[in-house]
Parts: C-alpha cells; sequence; structure tokens
C-alpha cells in the first residue's frame, strides 16, 4: 500500500495544486459563489464516500420536514438522465440517482425531491417551479461552491477522519484538509458506542475553529423488511432474520460496519460486494440466486442495504426479485448530542428564512 501511494505522490501534488488554485479563485472572489435569499444547508464531505452522508440528510428532513416547505437538491450520481428534474412518483434510480430516489419514496409526499448537476441552476429551477419553497438541503456539495450555502455540515467517518486521509489518487480526499475549515458542523460518523471513544483525541486532532462545533455520530440498524412490501415499514411487514443464513448483497463505499452488524447473530454465507452506486444487470441477478440455490437447505435470505435496493426495486428486476427472499436493512443515525445540534439547525433555518 505505501510503494502505490508513493507511485501516486505525484498525481496527488498535481491534484492538489488545482484543488488550491480552485479554491484560492473562490476565496478571493475571481470565481463568483451566488447567494440565495431562502436558507439553504448542504452536508457534505471531503472525502469520495462512505460517510454516512444519506441517513445524515435524512436526520435532517425528519427534523425539518414539518415546519417548512423543503426540498432537497443532489447531484443524481449515476443517472442515465441529464438537467434538472423534479422526482415524483414515477421516478425511478436511473432517471435521478438512487439516492434521490430514496428520499422521495420516503418522504416525497412530504418535501420536494430535485437533482441537477448545477447547483445554482437547481435552486433557480426550484424556486420557479415551486416559489412557496423556503429550505434547501443540498446533499453532498462541499466543494460546489459556486454556490454559497448559508450552514455547510461536514461528515468524516470515526474509521478513516479527513486528518489522517490523503488527496486523491493516493487517498480518498477530493480537496485538501484545510477545506474542512469551510464547515460550521462537523460530524465524526460511524462511531462505535459513544462511551467507548476519546472524543477529546479526535476534537484535538480536527482543530475545530471557534464558530465550529464538532459532533459525533452512530448508525443504529433498524428492522428488516421483504421487497415485496416496497418501503412500507409497518410493525406487521418487518422481516425476521435472526439466526438465518445470509447471502450479503452491497452497492456502497463501506459495507464493513454491516458486514459486522449482521454477523453477530447470522452467518453470511456470501458477500457479492460491487462499488459505490453499483448499477446492478439481470446477470448479477441471476449470479446471486444461483448461489441461493446451492444453499436450499440453509434457507438463506438476500440482504441488501436499503439504497442498494432503490436500484433493484423497478419494474424490469421486480418479477425476478420476487421469486426469491429479498430483503433490505434500514439504518438511521444517533447523534451524542442531538438537542445542540437541533438548535443549532433550527436557529439557522429561523434566523434566515424569506418573511412572506
Amino acid at each position: 500500500m505505501k510503494i502505490i501511494r508513493l507511485l501516486l505522490f505525484p498525481f496527488a501534488i498535481i491534484y492538489g495544486l488545482i484543488s488550491i488554485l480552485r479554491n484560492g479563485f473562490y476565496n478571493l472572489g475571481f470565481f463568483k459563489s451566488s447567494k440565495f435569499s431562502l436558507p439553504i444547508i448542504n452536508i457534505g464531505n471531503l472525502s469520495v464516500g462512505g460517510t454516512g452522508k444519506t441517513p445524515h440528510t435524512e436526520h435532517l428532513i425528519r427534523l425539518l420536514k414539518n415546519d417548512y416547505q423543503l426540498f432537497t437538491l443532489s447531484r443524481g450520481f449515476g443517472r442515465k438522465e441529464r438537467g434538472f428534474i423534479i422526482a415524483d412518483d414515477n421516478s425511478d434510480a436511473k432517471q435521478i440517482g438512487d439516492e434521490p430516489l430514496q428520499y422521495q419514496k420516503k418522504y416525497g409526499n412530504e418535501i420536494g425531491v430535485a437533482v441537477d448537476a448545477n447547483r445554482v441552476n437547481g435552486v433557480l429551477e426550484i424556486c420557479r417551479h415551486q416559489p412557496e419553497t423556503n429550505l434547501v438541503l443540498l446533499d453532498d456539495a462541499f466543494q460546489h461552491r459556486a454556490i454559497h450555502a448559508g450552514l455547510n455540515i461536514l461528515i468524516t467517518a470515526y474509521n478513516s477522519p479527513f486528518y489522517n486521509d490523503y488527496l486523491l489518487p493516493m487517498g480518498d480526499l477530493r480537496e485538501r484538509r484545510v477545506g474542512a475549515g469551510r464547515a460550521d458542523i462537523i460530524i465524526v460518523s460511524k462511531c462505535p458506542d459513544f462511551d467507548s471513544i476519546d472524543k477529546d483525541a479526535i476534537i484535538n486532532r480536527i482543530k475545530p475553529k471557534a464558530n465550529q462545533t464538532v459532533f459525533f455520530s452512530k448508525i443504529n440498524y433498524g428492522s428488516c423488511f421483504h421487497f415485496s412490501n416496497g418501503l412500507n415499514k409497518s410493525p406487521e411487514k418487518v422481516a425476521e432474520i435472526s439466526g438465518k443464513s445470509i447471502v450479503l448483497v452491497t452497492g456502497i463505499a463501506q459495507s464493513e460496519p454491516l458486514v459486522a452488524h449482521l454477523s453477530k447473530n447470522n452467518k453470511i454465507i456470501k458477500h457479492f460486494r460491487f462499488q459505490d452506486h453499483y448499477n446492478f444487470k439481470e446477470q448479477d441477478i441471476h449470479e446471486i440466486h444461483n448461489i441461493i440455490d446451492k444453499f436450499v437447505p440453509d434457507n438463506p435470505v438476500i440482504i441488501t442495504t436499503e439504497k442498494d435496493a432503490m436500484r433493484l426495486m423497478n419494474d424490469s428486476f421486480m418479477p425476478l426479485l420476487e421469486k426469491y427472499n429479498w430483503i433490505y436493512q434500514s439504518i438511521e443515525i444517533e447523534l451524542d448530542r442531538p438537542d445542540k445540534f437541533n438548535e443549532i439547525i433550527k436557529r439557522y433555518v429561523e434566523e434566515n428564512s424569506r418573511n412572506d
């Protein structure tokens, strides 16, 4: 690993110089950063993935959706269509991406969900189509400095914090570590039990500025649910998996926490590990089902993540999936100081809301 990093070091220098120039031009005002008259919260990271951004965005949605006309705006990573799109009940992952589709399927009757690689144009189009919108959550736009977010939330994973990482392609950082200085809130995600970690040591490594607040979060794994029930999470729809053999299917950046969780009470007989945001093919599904057929006496179940389920539960695949026991694992995040976090978020939104 060290040899590979040394070989990639020259490319990381080039990447770093480009990042320095780009951020410098924004800091000096040579590149324009557009401001809007409504509160905009940006949830992002310095790395290329695996920090748990999606469940943190959902936490904000649940916190704010009852009091504000809320829109989420994402790039829609991995989608096939381009330009600005407002999601609806007919949207799929190929059209808008898996994460926006998850927001739409879970909260689409309470919030608006839009995608656009150009975040400035995206906000303009949201306001044009839905002028009553009074809050926008920017999904993964920490490096998209063409738009000025009033509140920036930076998420970094406990097992791979930004201060131990390196610039692409040596490491996973999209920009230099000093970029963390633009954040108002820094969340160290995917922590084990809060009592078992040295928060002070981590905060000392982060070196937050006076205006920055550091929080810690962990993943709480909820119940599992059958694909056949869609996203209906009523108690009677819970799938019982305890003690069962599992074929695990993941297309996320870091699957280790899920593996550790499921391994506590189950035997994972096979793990199909795909790249983040992987677009599943029919051939993949047949291969997964072939493994199931080999282990019929063990009566295994197929478990995947909720985000992966968004790319699997479509009209093309469902006739195949319905023949087997496909299940997705639900998750939520828990913050170490939820009241303080909620106070900061709500105060920002209230103080920057438009007076209609």
